[in-house]
């Protein structure tokens, strides 16, 4: 009998696979509905006893009391580490594990777009991703994994149980996130051509039919509007808005005030089950639409143009003028960290990634076309990239976006320099992601 029980006992232990002690180590169960690390009882039992109150845990302090500024994640892919900046100040690092050959981590510029404490994996068989924080909508994210001491994974960046625990409560969506193979700390910077606060001017008001008018009414204003050249989802105007705020033609007759309020404004609807229209991009409007949050701004070599998002919404684009334009601006990331002491400017910091000014996104883009012959990667520039100070020299700005931006700036807002232009990567709810190899 005792040779049956010790038997019996070991043929249940080798039933455990390292898979199963991976979901006890995290708290997940199959069998009990999900996950049930997170709520845990406050009764235990004793053999005597019965039940009794469990002893409060100890109070997690996390990273300890940030520097009060912006969060900064950089992950450098030779040394498997991943560092933590606040206000510019290094804070925390920890250990990853990033993708494998054939499977790498892709390296550049992103931001968090989206966090889930409790995901699963669409892609591998629901494999539990705790932490999760993802970077693109391709399948890139941060979270808590295996950490074997090398590359592992299939593309996103695995760190420790600790690290991940510690960072998901701090992180917001829009955090800046740099992916390199060398290590990237940001530094302070200051150079003039750097936005600025400005106080938004106000609102002018229409006047309207009055005895100080003389019985005319004023012009109703007309919204410009353009085609959009940003391959993301654009904004559309009702046609019955847009004949509403046209001016009259030469001859016709002016509507009355009151007639004015009624057209503009769109009739009500009782149909709940149609949804609203998704945020969407003017390139340029008289009345722009109202969006909260930080400013992303991003300058591309390749397209001569600067695009602005608030809020991971574009809210329009302009074309810009750059000197010397076979030469490579490089990568560079200025982020705005808060007001200064006097409060007339912005206290800036830099991470400049270093590239060969190489532009690859033709090149990415011909190389996923099936059935083509294989394209030819792009040539390596003769001369060598900017400085920062030296690529916002050569960058001249549209003084109405310099001051737009003005009126909008706020600590996390970021502008980004590039050589490449808008990836596949940046479109729906995203900063601007730029790619690099």
């Amino acid at each position: 009998m005792a040779l049956v029980s010790s038997v019996a006992v070991a043929f249940l232990a080798g039933l455990t696979s390292p898979s199963d002690a991976y979901y006890r180590r995290l708290g997940y169960s199959p069998f009990q509905g999900g996950w049930y690390g997170s709520y845990p009882s406050r009764r235990v039992r004793t053999p005597s006893y019965g039940y009794r109150e469990r002893a409060p845990a100890p109070k997690d302090e996390g990273f300890g009391e940030l520097p009060k500024g912006p969060l900064q994640i950089a992950v450098n892919i030779t040394t498997q580490k991943v560092t933590l900046y606040s206000n510019g100040v290094r804070v925390a690092q920890g250990p990853v594990s990033t993708g494998m050959p054939g499977h790498p981590t892709p390296m550049g510029v992103f931001s968090i777009i989206e966090k889930d404490r409790y995901h699963h994996s669409n892609l591998y068989s629901g494999a539990p991703m705790p932490f999760m924080q993802r970077i693109t909508w391709s399948g890139v994210a941060l979270h808590e994994g295996v950490l074997p001491g090398h590359p592992a994974s299939h593309g996103c960046i695995r760190t420790s149980h600790d690290f991940a625990r510690k960072l998901w409560p701090i992180t917001q969506l829009g955090v800046r996130f740099v992916v390199s193979r060398h290590e990237i700390e940001p530094v302070a910077f200051e150079h003039p051509k750097l936005f600025v606060p400005r106080e938004k001017p106000s609102e002018p008001s229409v006047a309207m039919n009055n005895n100080a008018t003389e019985g005319r009414a004023e012009r109703p204003v007309k919204v410009a509007e353009t085609l959009p050249e940003h391959p993301v989802d654009a904004p559309t105007v009702p046609a019955d808005l847009r004949k509403s705020v046209e001016v009259p033609a030469p001859g016709e007759a002016t509507p009355a005030p009151g007639a004015v309020d009624e057209i503009v404004k769109p009739a009500p609807t009782d149909d709940k089950a149609k949804p609203a229209a998704a945020p969407s991009r003017r390139k340029s409007v008289d009345q722009p639409l109202k969006h909260t949050g930080q400013v992303a701004v991003f300058v591309s070599r390749k397209e001569k143009r600067i695009f602005v998002r608030q809020g991971m919404v574009p809210i329009f684009d302009m074309p810009v003028t750059i000197d010397e334009l076979d030469r490579p601006l490089g990568l560079h990331v200025f982020t705005a960290l808060g007001p200064t002491e006097d409060g007339s400017g912005m206290r800036w910091n830099l991470m400049t990634v270093p590239t060969d000014g190489t532009i690859y996104e033709d090149w990415r883009r011909m190389s996923r076309r099936r059935g083509r012959e294989p394209v030819a990667m792009p040539a390596i520039p003769a001369k060598s990239p900017s400085t920062a100070a030296q690529a916002l020299e050569r960058i001249e700005m549209p003084k109405e976006a310099v001051d737009r931006i003005g009126e909008l700036l706020m600590p996390g807002s970021s502008l980004v320099i590039s050589d490449d232009g808008l990836g596949r990567e940046t479109g729906r709810m995203t900063e601007f992601i730029v790619l690099t190899h």
